[in-house]
């Protein structure tokens, strides 16, 4: 007998009907001797209609009545999917975030987790109960509704499968796993079998869709293993867990990238100590998450600073750096918000040095020029302009043969 938290997100719970599928592949679990607990989303569309509400209602909602409103899509569907389980003939039980006592911090809107009470899930399981559970809520401690913020159901389902110490958290969505890159740039992108938490965690971080990344965090700290899968076809999806010294792992495991970006450069600026934190102190004031950071070799006296920021925040961003730029005596300040940035990523690169190479010289033959690099132990990023962003991804794609299980097409 295993013990098994799933999560279907807001697709998968869209309507009448397909709650009803849900229920039908939750029994199947549970007649099959399985211990499971189901986190779940608002019905698709529900969470946009409701904030749309509140900001009718007023032009600036309360952050804690804003939870308030916002927690209740998730309960529309627990009480929906309970009451299909029960017609199944299929013992279950719905809490919501404050019954099973998921204890948050008092953020609103981005509330973290800091405890989960198991008391009243583990006497259901024991008596043969299905548990399901709200996702994307908790409660602080002084008894407010708290969320988690967007894609919160995700880390609620992984924060419940540390503390039961399940033997599989199962994130059931619209796609049928990871990829090696996003099919709709690379038709020839594969569907990974398994990728390490480390991987996961870089390609979440660097624009991959699929989870999470504080779901993917909390997997990784309690070393909960995750599986992606889809909700509307069959399928083993991508096993998220530890790198396993019996696999033999690809030197580079997927290629996520992000149009959301925009670079910013300051130029002619005094080569001084305390220069950098002068020119980003401003900006990280303003609640701005800096990116990638590039500064260049002094010459005569001066250098070159340019940093990457959300494509949000571009234009609050450059205001603040003409600023600076005035107050520091620097040339000038300028940006540019028609950037992309792509990265490589695997676990495979710790004992390979020729990754650089071959990424720098295949967009090299693609006359692509490369803007910024950053680089981590498992990840390589480069800064290109958007116009070539999908080229440089089919290129990579191909370069570091992930059309064809890893076999490289160009030698290092």
């Amino acid at each position: 007998m295993a013990l098994i938290v799933q999560k279907y997100g807001g697709t998968s719970v869209g309507s009448i009907e397909k709650i009803g599928k849900v229920a039908d592949k939750v029994c199947a679990l549970a007649r099959s001797g399985d211990q499971v607990v189901v986190a779940v989303s608002a019905m698709s569309g529900e969470t946009n209609r409701l904030i749309a509400l509140a900001h009718e209602m007023s032009s600036k909602p309360h952050t804690r009545e804003m939870d308030v409103i916002i927690s209740t899509g998730e309960q529309v569907t627990i009480a929906l999917l309970t009451m299909a389980l029960l017609d199944r003939g299929c013992e279950a039980r719905s809490y919501t975030g404050t019954q099973i006592k998921m204890l948050t911090d008092s953020v609103h809107g981005k509330a973290r987790i800091r405890e989960v009470q198991c008391d009243a899930m583990r006497e259901d399981l024991n008596a043969g109960r299905v548990v399901v559970v709200a996702g994307f809520q908790g409660v602080d401690e002084h008894g407010n509704i708290t969320t988690l913020g967007r894609g919160g159901s995700d880390t609620t389902a992984v924060a419940i499968a540390a503390a039961l110490k399940a033997d599989e958290c199962q994130i059931y969505t619209d796609v049928d796993g990871v990829y090696t890159t996003d099919p709709r740039i690379e038709p020839k992108a594969r569907k990974l079998d398994r990728i390490t938490f480390e991987e996961m965690l870089e390609m979440a971080s660097l624009g991959s869709k699929v989870l999470q990344i504080r779901s993917v965090e909390f997997a990784g700290k309690y070393n909960v293993p995750l599986r992606v899968l889809s909700s509307f076809e069959e399928g083993s999806g991508t096993l998220i867990a530890l790198e396993n010294d019996d696999v033999e792992q690809a030197l580079i495991s997927g290629i996520a990238f992000n149009r959301d970006e925009a670079q910013l450069t300051m130029t002619g600026v005094p080569d001084q100590p305390g220069v950098a934190s002068k020119i980003l102190g401003p900006i990280t004031q303003a609640n701005i998450e800096i990116d990638m950071i590039v500064q260049n070799i002094s010459a005569d006296g001066c250098t070159d600073f340019t940093f990457t920021v959300h494509r949000n925040d571009y234009a609050t961003a450059l205001e603040l750096l003409q600023q600076t730029a005035g107050e520091l005596g620097a040339k000038s300040a300028i940006g540019d918000d028609k950037i992309a940035k792509i990265s490589v990523v695997g676990v495979g690169m710790r004992s390979h040095a020729g990754i650089a190479n071959i990424m720098f010289q295949t967009l090299a033959d693609e006359n692509i020029n490369i803007r910024m690099i950053s680089t981590s132990e498992i990840k390589i990023s480069v800064v290109i302009d958007e116009k070539y962003l999908e080229l440089g991804v089919r290129s990579l794609h191909q370069a570091f043969g992930l059309d064809n299980d890893g076999q490289l097409s160009r030698i290092a």
